[in-house]
């Protein structure tokens, strides 16, 4: 199986690939932050549904990476968290800025490299079912991944009634492809670079 994440970088004026800072210097359009909420809450809750984690690891993290300012508590990670639009009820807080969004983007990358080697696990299996032409759940680790992730999305997101079993499994297996680029050295540049390239749709 491959996956569908671009590798490529831009290049700024000199014909360098930007760094960390210059790729995140310019906030995104507001349009575009809907969509880069989504994929955020997206991105932590395939971490959450795979190795188990919750807001104390996540916490944990922002402290490590000196992110307190944007993350200060459960109450901070819920509202940004709460923030994508297709929760249901969303009335929390709605405005994730770019500084907000540089810290999701950070916090779910080091999570991603903490738990790589369960991601790469998962990902071999997956793999290996395919060229086996047998489903992902057959697996216990994909099988509960997959039930996971389908019971915390319907639980969560608004949209959960219109997609049927085969979809939600579908954007499972996908954003476990996507994390295990995340997890990799670069990991948090691909990801910033993957939500504007969506955030564009």
């Amino acid at each position: 199986m491959r996956s569908t994440v671009k590798s490529s970088a831009p290049t700024n004026a000199t014909g360098q690939s930007p760094n960390w800072e210059e790729l995140t210097q310019k906030a995104p359009e507001p349009t575009q932050l809907d969509n880069i909420k989504a994929q955020l809450d997206l991105v932590l809750l395939a971490l959450e549904a795979l190795a188990e984690i919750g807001s104390e690891a996540m916490l944990k993290v922002a402290a490590e990476l000196n992110l307190e300012p944007m993350v200060a508590d459960r109450v901070a990670l819920w509202r940004l968290r709460q923030s994508n639009p297709l929760r249901k009820g969303h009335g929390g807080r709605k405005k994730l800025d770019v500084e907000e969004a540089r810290s999701l983007v950070l916090i779910s990358c080091h999570l991603a490299k903490q738990h790589q080697a369960l991601i790469r696990r998962a990902v071999a299996l997956l793999e290996q079912m395919a060229e086996q032409n047998r489903e992902p759940h057959t697996i216990a680790l994909l099988g509960d991944y997959i039930d996971r992730f389908s019971n915390t999305y319907g639980s969560r997101m608004e949209d959960a009634e219109n997609l049927s079993a085969r979809e939600l499994t579908d954007l499972a297996l996908k954003l476990l492809i996507d994390l295990l680029f995340y997890s990799s050295p670069g990991g948090h540049r691909r990801l910033w670079l993957a939500l504007l390239d969506r955030a564009k749709n």
